[in-house]
């Protein structure tokens, strides 16, 4: 990978992705914007995504080389309840800072998600057909085509769900699992659905290293639609054994679940696993850290 210093600019980076790109960006030398709205701390500019004009203010004075797009409402239930608002952050402001990327000649990728699948026929491929089965899978999607409607030169990378060092455990839904284990009461987990939780750092890694492949490169730049996924199965229960063991917490009070919720905010997919052979077939590498491995470290320092 290219070693030149990048200035990148980073949204959403407050949030348990975004910091881990930016921690992860610093640790490589390179100049780092990091933007965010709710959160925005002295080291994070305040940036209102839906504001088109500040938008272009901001990146037209910055001049970033590489945008790495984190922002966005993830939570599933959360975007059914909130639909204008989630319609506007994760459908129309992708489109909006794409075009701009170009504008500026800026590398550009787009944070996507496992969920613009059905869960029906897994491993998915870069290519195959998505069918989101959720409000949030539908703006995800939406956002994609918005990305490539306005950059060919975009690149997308879909990821599953992330865990990773959280500030609050509700910022992922494998860390919340922790409290559940931690605090036992009684409580159901589903058992069913298949997941490939990854960890932010690996997600950061990959993300850094297109950006480091595209920018100033004398060959083609990085672009189109990628799939990164560590590659261990896991449903939420299975999670949930894994930091019982982990703290020596005794489980008995978290049942299984075993049949799908017959009235779900939000319908989730079964098994969205997501092939990585795309992002190989470019040179970047899929390698990840193992679950038990990276939270036996976490949960125990």
């Amino acid at each position: 990978m290219g070693s030149e210093k990048i200035k990148i600019m980073v949204t959403g980076a407050s949030g348990l992705l975004g910091r881990a790109v930016v921690q992860a960006a610093e640790q490589r030398g390179h100049e780092v914007i990091g933007t965010a709205y709710s959160r925005a701390t002295d080291k994070l500019a305040k940036l209102d995504l839906s504001d088109s004009t500040a938008v272009a203010a901001f990146m037209n004075q910055h001049r970033p080389q590489a945008i790495i797009h984190c922002a966005a409402e993830k939570r599933p239930d959360v975007a059914e309840n909130n639909q204008a608002a989630v319609e506007q952050l994760n459908a129309q402001a992708p489109g909006h800072l794409a075009q701009l990327a170009q504008q500026l000649n800026a590398f550009f990728v787009y944070i996507s998600t496992d969920y613009v699948f059905d869960g029906t026929k897994p491993p998915y491929g870069v290519d195959d057909q998505p069918n989101p089965l959720n409000f949030y899978g539908r703006t995800k999607l939406a956002g994609e085509q918005a990305v490539q409607a306005a950059n060919k030169q975009a690149t997308i990378l879909r990821v599953p769900v992330l865990y990773g060092d959280a500030k609050d455990p509700k910022e992922s839904a494998v860390n919340v699992l922790v409290d559940l284990v931690r605090n036992p009461s009684d409580a159901k987990v589903d058992a069913l659905q298949a997941r490939f939780p990854t960890c932010t750092d690996d997600v950061a890694r990959v993300l850094l290293d297109m950006t480091e492949a595209s920018v100033g490169a004398t060959g083609e730049s990085i672009s189109g639609i990628y799939h990164f996924s560590a590659k261990e199965e896991l449903s939420k229960y299975q999670m949930c054994q894994v930091f019982a063991r982990i703290l020596n917490i005794d489980m008995g009070r978290i049942t299984p679940i075993t049949e799908k919720p017959k009235e779900p905010v939000a319908t989730r997919p079964d098994n969205c696993q997501l092939s990585t052979e795309a992002l190989e077939e470019v040179g970047i590498s899929v390698d990840f850290v193992p679950f038990a491995q990276w939270w036996t470290k976490y949960l125990q320092a």
